[in-house]
């Protein structure tokens, strides 16, 4: 695995985590145990990696969030990102 590709992810994700958890209305509406999908708009090589993984891992059985957000953005706190929660999980 890419070592540049993990640290991304790994950087994102906290920042994904921080705001989650400080919109507690928010943090109330996802589901207990959820897989958190993290789709960088400004990084399409990150996105399309993330989307594989959760292909080739899709027999979880937890919900899954998607977060899109443009990274850089969201690191100078000028963009919320946005959560995406599927209707209904395949069976």
């Amino acid at each position: 695995m890419n070592e540049k590709i993990i640290k991304r992810n790994l950087e994102l994700m906290e920042l994904v985590t921080q705001y989650i958890l400080g919109e507690p209305a928010l943090l109330e509406r996802l589901p207990p145990e959820f897989r958190l999908v993290i789709l960088p708009e400004d990084d399409p090589e990150l996105s399309l990696y993330n989307l594989n993984l959760l292909n080739k891992h899709s027999s979880f059985n937890k919900a899954i969030v998607m977060v899109r957000l443009c990274a850089q953005q969201l690191k100078f706190e000028s963009q919320i990102p946005q959560l995406y929660v599927p209707l209904a999980m395949a069976a």
